[in-house]
């Protein structure tokens, strides 16, 4: 009966002598309830029935989402979903004694890290306006971070990251937020708006008063070429009745009959081009008398 205890001992002492400790975590070991040394990942030996693991720590990255509310300078609630990521400062002995002797348990240390984290938020919120927390956010992780560093190496622990992922205020206050967005982008497109309208003026404008002036341009050429053709016209008119004037004196003719072929041929032409208009001309022997002493009496002014 002795043998088999002792060979029941033996079998259990050789069982408990053995330990093998994860990757990425270290075990702490205790003699009596007295920290005594630590184990690192792998197979590692230890005393039986006299070490015992008091705790694993994990030396990986940890995460943990936070949902708390803050109140600004002017009293508006504002709330945080936040993600904190940390891990173990580091894989030395004093490290991993602070990581196991600080906490009663990691349930405590967790209480202790959120409510650092969310007091730190709190004090940095509490002296903002509303309006300047949304502009904030890298300022509000920078000063968290300053604040609880040292204090989370004291507890053998790294502050990694923290990300503000989502900052919301009351529906109240967002509503009106909304409003004052809405309206400076109705200002904005007014102005733009006003805006494109003045140079769509304006060039309208211009491109008129261009017109204008090319069309200015074009009719002073016009009338100058007109005005140039008229008295070319008149010049060769009188060019072509001078010398018809000193053909007819060469032939011993009266003027007077050219002058008179001219009106008929002008009364032949008001009837050709009158095209139905009605043209009243004074057709008496008189009234042609009349007419050929006047045209007589331009043709001795010009001489």
């Amino acid at each position: 009966m002795f043998e088999s205890v002792i060979a029941v001992v033996s079998i259990l002492a050789l069982l408990t002598m053995f330990k093998t400790v994860r990757q990425g975590n270290i075990a702490v070991l205790t003699v009596f309830g007295k920290y005594r040394r630590v184990l690192q990942p792998g197979l590692n030996f230890k005393i039986p029935f006299i070490e015992r693991v008091h705790r694993i720590v994990s030396v990986q990255n940890r995460s943990i989402e936070l949902d708390f509310q803050a109140i600004t300078q002017d009293q508006a609630n504002v709330y945080f979903k936040a993600m904190l990521l940390y891990s173990v400062l580091d894989s030395n002995e004093e490290t991993i004694k602070n990581v196991a002797f600080k906490f009663v348990d990691e349930r405590d240390f967790m209480t202790a890290l959120i409510r650092t984290i969310e007091g730190s938020i709190r004090g940095f919120v509490a002296t903002k306006r509303q309006a300047e927390i949304l502009s904030l956010r890298k300022e509000i992780v920078e000063s968290v971070k300053e604040s609880i560093d040292h204090v989370l190496e004291t507890w053998g622990y790294h502050l990694l990251d923290l990300q503000l992922n989502d900052i919301t205020f009351d529906e109240a206050i967002t509503k009106s937020m909304a409003q004052v967005v809405a309206s400076s982008n109705l200002k904005a497109a007014a102005e733009n708006e006003g805006q494109a309208l003045l140079i769509t003026k304006t060039k309208a404008a211009e491109a008129e008063g261009n017109a204008i002036k090319i069309a200015a341009e074009a009719e002073k050429i016009a009338a100058q070429l007109r005005g140039q053709g008229i008295a070319l016209f008149r010049r060769e008119v009188a060019k072509g009745m001078s010398e018809a004037a000193n053909e007819m004196k060469t032939a011993n003719l009266d003027a007077s009959f050219l002058l008179f072929s001219m009106w008929t041929e002008s009364i032949k032409s008001f009837a050709a081009e009158s095209k139905g208009n009605v043209i009243f001309l004074d057709g008496s022997a008189e009234g042609m008398n009349k007419t050929l002493r006047e045209m007589i009496a331009m043709q001795a002014l010009d001489e």
